[in-house]
């Protein structure tokens, strides 16, 4: 395959020429392939609050969603991030308290 800008030899899984940069038909041919967003596509507060308390739940719509409705997966992916977090410093708070309560009997008794 040959570059129609510059004429140089390209790859023939090239996207772009790498000598000018110019898109070649792979490029064409890439963007048709990619799904256009659903008309219906908006963030949405209630899966955030459910990915919130179900991370995992997240992160399957997330990926489900990302390419048919980018604004909803990207509220879905949000929640459950948020959520791990929130959890897992959770854990961290209960984690410590119960080792210093444990600590504290062991050097008071």
């Amino acid at each position: 395959m040959f570059c129609k800008n510059c004429g140089n030899r390209l790859d023939d899984n090239a996207v772009v020429c790498p000598h000018c940069g110019c898109p070649t038909d792979n490029f064409y041919r890439q963007q048709s392939r990619t799904p256009a967003p659903a008309e219906n596509d908006a963030p949405s507060t209630g899966f955030s609050v459910l990915c919130f308390f179900f991370p995992v739940v997240g992160l399957i719509l997330y990926l489900v969603w990302h390419d048919t409705m980018p604004l909803r997966a990207k509220s879905c992916g949000k929640g459950a991030l948020i959520g791990v977090i929130v959890e897992a410093a959770l854990v961290l708070l209960i984690w410590g308290i119960v080792f210093i309560a444990g600590v504290a009997s062991y050097i008071y008794y």
